[in-house]
């Protein structure tokens, strides 16, 4: 494996869902899902669509990557059990990435992003990073699945922050509100570096999601049976229990 390895890349944990294929940190191809339809009934044709857009065949591919969570559970549970077929049919490494960490990234370089993503029942999963100019994401707390009111105010000490992710775009009105109450100004481009600003809408997280398993690859091991979900908090099913 090199820092220029062919990757393809899964993402499920949200609503539409995204493939890319790329070589190294170069983007070559990718394409979003229909966020109607279930990714039991699309990811197999939408890889084998997105290979034969960009000239390639399975066997090209060197290494699986998938966003690991939190996010849907049924949509995690798909994407993580393809990726591990895909990469234990092939003898080629897999690598999970946390989607709070891609959503992060793929916002841009700040002191402190915030990524929102909905959690079902009202609620997001939220976690703070900063994210340097060389694409390094680094963890400020831990995943948090509650409130968006409560998630907002945990943070609402802080005068500087980006909001990013599905959930930064849902509950747009409420961060706005807290945001002038605190006084601070805020911008819906994320083009600023003041103030509390959102960062604008990514369609295909997928990229985001090989590009920080191009970093993870250094070390550890990183097989079929490696790979586990990140959920955070138990599932609808489980809670009925």
């Amino acid at each position: 494996m090199s820092n220029q390895s062919l990757t393809l890349s899964v993402e499920t944990a949200t609503m539409a869902g995204s493939v890319a294929v790329s070589r190294g940190l170069e983007f070559l191809a990718g394409s979003v899902g229909d966020p109607t339809r279930s990714h039991s009934n699309t990811l197999i044709l939408e890889i084998r669509e997105l290979l034969e857009q960009a000239g390639l065949t399975l066997n090209d591919v060197e290494m699986f990557a998938v966003a690991s969570g939190p996010g849907s559970f049924t949509g995690l549970r798909i994407g993580i059990a393809t990726v591990k077929a895909l990469a234990e049919t092939l003898l080629k490494p897999c690598i999970g990435v946390p989607t709070l960490e891609a959503i992060a990234l793929a916002a841009g370089k700040s002191d402190a992003t915030v990524a929102l993503l909905p959690a079902g029942r009202g609620e997001v999963f939220v976690q703070m990073f900063s994210v340097n100019g060389d694409g390094v994401v680094t963890t400020v707390d831990q995943p948090a699945h509650i409130p968006p009111a409560k998630a907002l105010q945990k943070y609402s000490d802080r005068s500087t922050i980006c909001f990013a992710g599905p959930g930064a775009q849902i509950h747009l009105d409420l961060i706005r509100q807290i945001a002038n109450e605190a006084r601070y100004d805020f911008q819906m481009d994320g083009a600023g570096t003041e103030g509390w600003r959102i960062a604008p809408p990514t369609l295909n997280l997928a990229q985001y999601v090989a590009s920080l398993a191009l970093q993870q690859f250094a070390g550890g091991s990183h097989t079929a049976n490696d790979l586990k979900a990140i959920y955070v908090r138990p599932s609808d099913a489980e809670l009925k229990t």
